[in-house]
């Protein structure tokens, strides 16, 4: 049995390498996988944030413009209020301010 037992036992041991051998080309395949999937998720990422980009753009252009219009349109209501130079007058006197003379 002692011819037979060293047999087995190397067979054993090549089928370990064997299984070990796998094992390292599993993870190396996993690794490689790995590195892929970060690059392919990058160029993802980016065409996303691109278009996430453009719509915070676009998003912020209707702001400005709709706080441009809203700015007008109280310009208009403010030069609609007729403003009495007495009581302009009165106010200064009271917080002692000097009026300047425009005339």
């Amino acid at each position: 049995m002692g011819a037979a037992g060293d047999e087995k036992a190397a067979a054993a041991a090549g089928g370990a390498a064997a299984e070990g051998e796998a094992a390292v080309d599993s993870k190396d395949l996993q690794q490689q996988s790995k590195a892929l999937d970060k690059l392919t998720d990058h160029v993802e990422d980016r065409q996303l944030d691109s278009s996430r980009v453009q719509s915070a753009m676009a998003a912020l252009a209707s702001s400005k413009e709709a706080d441009w219009n809203a700015m007008r349109l109280r310009e208009k209501e403010l030069a609609a209020v007729k403003i009495n130079p007495t009581d302009v007058e009165i106010i200064a006197n009271e917080l002692e301010v000097p009026i300047p003379n425009f005339d």
